[in-house]
């Protein structure tokens, strides 16, 4: 099985020592365990981003701000990668990476409310709207997490990394794909499409954490499923909130 989110794979819930799926009672993965934790997480992101948001005074502390939304993204980025690469660090860096990622978007939302007052609860609201269509489709069985339907999932995200990382690269020449951040139709129907592909995600992680705790993953694995639905809800979040802004930038 296959997620579009880096932080899940067909190996995630593999014990890193054997190989093998561990079924260990009392010390096994549930879901009721991974929904705890991933509540406690999201907690921990609002924490760091009220943190940031109540630096923010208006324009004037602009400069004070950015090494917020700097450090933020790149501790976040790094604690993901360790995460990632150590999953049974998780429950230590899982937390830490909640924090980092709220300071990161608290600052990142102050200066989007700045300019476009109302838009932080609109991209709350439909994040959280969001998470509960997906939760509701695949427990319904509404939407199916069948083999194809992850590879589409994870080629399309896969793809629009590569386009993120390019026009990322083109930026130190002073180029850029307009599409990406332009607020013409082609802006908005690419971050619309961005938008549905990450909830799409959500799919793929309801259904490995569910994997997960059906084959008796280890414990520590609610955190890493956790900090895995996380990261997809950040994504989500300022997708929705760039889709947002350039739709009222239009306005």
């Amino acid at each position: 099985m296959q997620s579009g989110n880096p932080a899940l794979n067909k190996n995630t819930f593999l014990d890193a020592a054997s190989g093998a799926v561990l079924t260990r009672g009392d010390e096994a993965m549930t879901i009721n365990g991974t929904v705890n934790k991933t509540g406690l997480l999201l907690i921990l992101v609002l924490v760091g981003a009220m943190v940031s948001w109540s630096r923010f005074a208006g324009p004037g502390s602009l400069p004070a701000m950015m090494p917020l939304v700097l450090g933020g993204a790149i501790g976040g980025l790094v604690l993901a990668l360790v995460t990632v690469f150590k999953k049974t660090w998780a429950p230590i860096t899982a937390p830490l990476y909640a924090v980092a990622e709220g300071l990161f978007i608290g600052a990142l939302s102050a200066i989007f409310e700045m300019r476009y007052p109302g838009i932080v609860m609109q991209a709350v609201g439909l994040t959280f709207g969001t998470m509960a269509a997906m939760l509701l489709a695949y427990r319904s069985g509404l939407i199916r997490a069948t083999e194809k339907f992850k590879l589409g999932v994870a080629a399309a995200t896969g793809g629009i990394l590569l386009l993120y990382l390019a026009n990322f690269a083109m930026g130190f020449f002073g180029h850029s794909m307009g599409f990406i951040n332009g607020s013409n139709g082609i802006g908005i129907a690419f971050s619309a499409v961005v938008v549905v592909i990450a909830a799409l995600n959500l799919i793929l992680d309801f259904d490995l954490i569910e994997t997960g705790a059906q084959q008796g993953a280890p414990k520590y694995m609610e955190w890493y499923g956790a900090f895995a639905l996380v990261v997809t809800l950040v994504w989500l979040y300022l997708e929705l909130l760039r889709l947002l802004s350039k739709l009222q930038s239009r306005n």
